[in-house]
């Protein structure tokens, strides 16, 4: 074989991988596309029942395709406190068991006359694909289109690989050189450095899947290297676990150890088979026997069995992972750490951002309990003129401010993936909800203002204000609960609800007025306490005002009850 031809092959080989990359990719976001709502069902389910745990994560990496962006989806769920590092653990052995089925579509596809048959019938599916995403008008047909097209570009990524690695399979000297890799510890570490480089176990297990079909390496060789894509996998939590808090940085470190351990347990197993049994009964040759005339399948139904039955070996040892890795990354305090995050959101959740959507619903949702209750703190202030909750206050308006900035800065980066067209309609609103939930903080701020000057000037409210104030912070408490009953359930009924009590609002900020105005010309209050109390009234209908924009936002979804 000339050197043109191995540059050629090298190419070809570089050219799969490169379509089978991005089919992954496609097929992944279409899939969480189409299954977004089960996708967050699925979470919402977690518990600390490790079965279900391992459950939730084999079901969710096998409908989106890419244990990578469940592992770091979960070190983001974790990082904000949503999961809890048992609960963590759980899911992320359960992705490892999911991400099997890519072999598994595979060695499907390998299978038929020759390996080439099947191969070309799904690639066929490119073509369907592509022709949803070209010419139909209904989203949820172009999410088909996209899942297909993906299928699709999957098996021609496969057999561009196969093409390539059949031209290497004719070079002696390849099959050789290959041959004499056979320490079992080098080809574990092997197959984690292509995995780490290519940051995609899927891709490196089909390549070696590939590999063994055109009999360029043994079954017992791409054994050891699927074994060791199963550490290199690692590398995407570690690095999206570094860029996290405490909690994530320990989750990074159960994922590796998880899958370190087994593979380690499984080594000894084959390593002490093999110097005590003869040679016919290695662990390639068992699987040779259970399928045989089936290399593909041979190594496929090996990743899955070694995934499951790692998962099933640590499952009773999941307490004990989580306390070493606890010890081993203690907690660091941090008095500021309140006021420098958001509660519900994590970089990490971009990645999959149908998820990252729900939270960004909850985020904001969380953003504004944090408003309406600076809000009552003002309402105290001005009329009982008790500051004790003043620096609470402070901390809390830092905090909206905050959350805010980031918040926006989230939605900006999350508008750049692919959404479904719900998902992109809700986004559209949330700037402007965002802003709503910031002003009705500004409001409360200027409350606490007026509050103070009262205080400096020695005046307080009469207690017929005192009462009126009392009975409209019920009517606004009525109206916010209405209020973000309709947003987050996208109820109808409740914004109508919500738009009642916003005119009750109106009235009654109206009547105060004319009842102060006719108590400042009884002389039964001073001017500065009715400019207080006037601005008190402007800004409380301003907040209703607010909380009903926050509401309305769900007409542009055109979701009814």
């Amino acid at each position: 074989m000339n050197m043109q031809t191995i540059l050629i092959a090298v190419l070809s080989l570089l050219s799969g991988i490169g379509v089978f990359l991005v089919a992954c990719s496609m097929m992944s976001s279409n899939l969480e596309a189409a299954g977004s709502s089960k996708l967050n069902s699925l979470f919402a389910k977690t518990s600390d029942n490790k079965l279900l745990g391992v459950g939730i994560g084999a079901a969710a990496t096998a409908a989106i395709q890419s244990s990578g962006a469940i592992t770091v989806m979960v070190i983001g769920f974790v990082n904000v406190g949503i999961l809890t590092l048992k609960q963590a653990a759980s899911i992320i052995f359960g992705a490892n068991i999911g991400t099997t089925i890519t072999g598994q579509i595979v060695a499907l596809g390998m299978s038929g006359s020759g390996g080439i048959s099947t191969t070309i019938l799904f690639s066929a599916f490119a073509g369907v694909g592509a022709f949803l995403i070209a010419f139909a008008k209904n989203p949820k047909f172009k999410t088909l289109g996209g899942i297909l097209a993906g299928f699709g570009m999957l098996f021609i990524g496969l057999n561009i690989m196969s093409s390539s690695m059949e031209t290497f399979a004719q070079d002696q000297m390849v099959i050789q050189f290959l041959a004499r890799i056979q320490n079992v510890f080098l080809l574990v570490l092997l197959g984690a450095l292509l995995t780490a480089i290519v940051q995609s176990s899927s891709v490196v297990t089909s390549v070696v899947i590939t590999m063994v079909v055109a009999r360029l390496i043994t079954i017992d060789q791409g054994i050891y290297l699927t074994m060791g894509s199963n550490i290199g996998s690692c590398v995407v939590a570690l690095i999206a676990g570094l860029s996290g808090g405490v909690n994530a940085k320990r989750t990074s470190i159960i994922h590796l150890l998880f899958n370190t351990i087994g593979v380690a347990v499984f080594l000894t197993i084959i390593l002490v088979m093999n110097a005590v049994l003869p040679g016919e009964y290695s662990i390639g040759n068992l699987f040779r026997q259970l399928f045989p005339s089936a290399p593909q399948l041979q190594l496929a139904m090996f990743h899955t069995i070694f995934n499951v039955l790692t998962t099933v070996f640590m499952l009773p040892f999941i307490d004990q992972l989580v306390a070493f890795v606890e010890r081993l990354i203690p907690e660091q305090s941090s008095s500021n750490e309140a006021v420098t995050k958001m509660f519900y959101l994590d970089e990490n959740m971009l990645g999959t951002p149908v998820v990252a959507i729900g939270q960004l619903k909850r985020e904001i949702i969380h953003m504004s309990e944090i408003a309406i209750t600076n809000y009552y703190r003002s309402l105290n202030m001005i009329t009982a003129l008790d500051f004790s909750d003043l620096e609470k206050f402070q901390a809390e308006e830092e905090e909206l401010n905050y959350l805010n900035k980031e918040l926006v800065n989230y939605v900006v980066k999350l508008s750049d993936n692919t959404l479904g067209k719900r998902d992109r309609e809700y986004l559209n609103t949330t700037l402007r909800s965002i802003a709503d939930l910031e002003r009705i903080g500004d409001y409360a701020e200027n409350i606490t203002e007026y509050a103070q000057s009262l205080k400096a000037s020695d005046e307080k409210l009469t207690t017929k204000a005192v009462n009126d104030v009392s009975y409209l912070k019920q009517l606004i408490e009525s109206l916010y609960h209405k209020a973000m009953d309709a947003y987050s359930k996208v109820s109808l009924k409740a914004l109508d609800d919500a738009q009642e009590i916003e005119e009750e609002v109106d009235e009654f900020t109206d009547k105060m007025e004319e009842g102060h105005i006719k108590r400042l010309t009884e002389g039964v209050c001073s001017a500065r306490t009715s400019e207080q109390f006037l601005e008190l009234c402007s800004n409380s209908e301003r907040i209703a005002d607010h909380l009903i924009n926050v509401a309305e936002t769900i007409k542009k979804l055109k979701i009814k009850d």
